[in-house]
């Protein structure tokens, strides 16, 4: 006698409970279809024009967080905002709380200079340009550029000694070009001189020039040395040189070069040809000159001229600024008015033109020939 739950013919043989008791495991209840992957269309829907028998469902737990999303969405985007703005404001303040800032653009400044000429205190000594070096203060200084001389260079506490090498040796760059260069001397020419210059003080260099004044900032002479060709020019090139260079690291990152020379030119009148020369005199310029260099300088060859310090004589005072430098020569006196007068009530832009007396011990002293006995008339035989 069968079961309720059997089929009419029984349970097939073979299979131990009969043919379901493979699928009694499996549940087919309300949840197990509603999370179906696959659903079969209803007969209602069937008979519309659906190709397909079944449909894609998603899982339940990926639409309720897709719902999550959009419901969330809104949210999201304003605590993202939220993070961006809090995380951009700290680094702005980091920013500018940190001691590791980059380094200020250095600004080269305006060179201060003084130039004071040194009158003569009675005539000019004259005489072949020989005889003068050799009766001078000057007599044992160097030729040229060897006079100036490089110290031994050691390193500093932020400058190698390869840099301290080149700052050195732009420093005597430019004072060859500024001191010993031809057409520098002549006036003909102040590129080799600009070119060494930080590019920052370009236009008051070319001002200089362009527009001399007695103001302390302005003066040609305080960049180099040169003459007006139109009433001395250099009796020989034999330049004669001597002074010292020192160097120091200022402040972290900054190095500082010192030069003190003394230039000593043998000059004769623009419109004086005879030879051999007889009627040289000599002209003293001493130059104190603080330069200044950074890394980049270092690296492109250039200088920033900080302080320029000049006395040249024999020449007379003024109270202009001249282009050139103006030496008396052989035999020529100092204006009995100089020095000129400084009146300390006057208004307006101080003047800062010195003058000073160029001291006798400077000046040369050739020898003099010696004088010719006089004749004697010979003796009358006696009557």
């Amino acid at each position: 006698m069968t079961g309720r739950g059997d089929p009419p013919e029984g349970t097939p043989e073979g299979l131990p409970g009969g043919g379901d008791d493979e699928y009694r495991s499996v549940v087919f209840d309300e949840s197990f279809i509603r999370a179906a992957r696959i659903q079969e269309y209803s007969a209602r829907e069937r008979m519309s024009d659906h190709a397909p028998a079944v449909r894609s469902v998603a899982p339940p737990g990926r639409r309720h967080r897709r719902k999550r999303i959009l419901r969330s969405g809104p949210r999201q985007l304003l605590l993202l905002f939220l993070v961006v703005t809090l995380a951009f404001g700290t680094a702005i303040y980091l920013g500018v709380r940190s001691p590791y800032r980059p380094p200020a653009v250095h600004v080269a400044e305006q060179l201060r200079m003084a130039v004071t000429p040194l009158a003569p205190q009675g005539p000019v000594p004259g005489g072949a340009p020989d005889d003068l070096v050799k009766h001078s203060p000057a007599a044992q200084f160097p030729v040229g550029a060897a006079g100036i001389t490089l110290p031994a260079a050691g390193g500093t506490m932020n400058f190698s000694e390869g840099q301290v090498m080149a700052a050195l040796t732009t420093v005597k760059d430019y004072l060859v070009a500024s001191s010993l260069d031809a057409d520098v001397l002549a006036g003909r020419a102040v590129r080799p001189v600009r070119l060494l210059l930080d590019p920052d003080q370009y236009a008051q260099f070319d001002r200089s020039f362009t527009a001399p004044a007695d103001d302390g900032r302005h003066a040609p002479a305080g960049w180099l040395v040169r003459f007006d060709p139109a009433k001395a020019v250099p009796a020989d090139d034999q330049v004669r040189v001597r002074g010292t260079l020192r160097y120091q690291e200022t402040t972290p990152g900054v190095l500082e070069v010192t030069s003190d020379h003394l230039f000593v030119y043998a000059l004769r009148p623009a419109g004086s040809s005879a030879q051999p020369v007889r009627d040289a005199s000599l002209f003293t310029v001493r130059r104190e000159l603080h330069f200044r260099f950074d890394g980049d300088d270092l690296l492109k060859h250039r200088t920033e001229l900080l302080m320029s310090d000049v006395q040249a004589g024999p020449q007379a005072c003024s109270t202009e600024s001249p282009k050139t430098l103006r030496p008396l020569l052989a035999g020529q006196r100092a204006k009995p008015t100089d020095p000129v007068g400084t009146d300390p009530y006057a208004r307006g832009v101080t003047s800062a033109a010195l003058c000073g007396a160029l001291s006798r011990s400077a000046e040369p002293s050739p020898a003099r020939p010696t004088p010719a006995p006089p004749s004697l008339a010979p003796l009358k035989p006696a009557s």
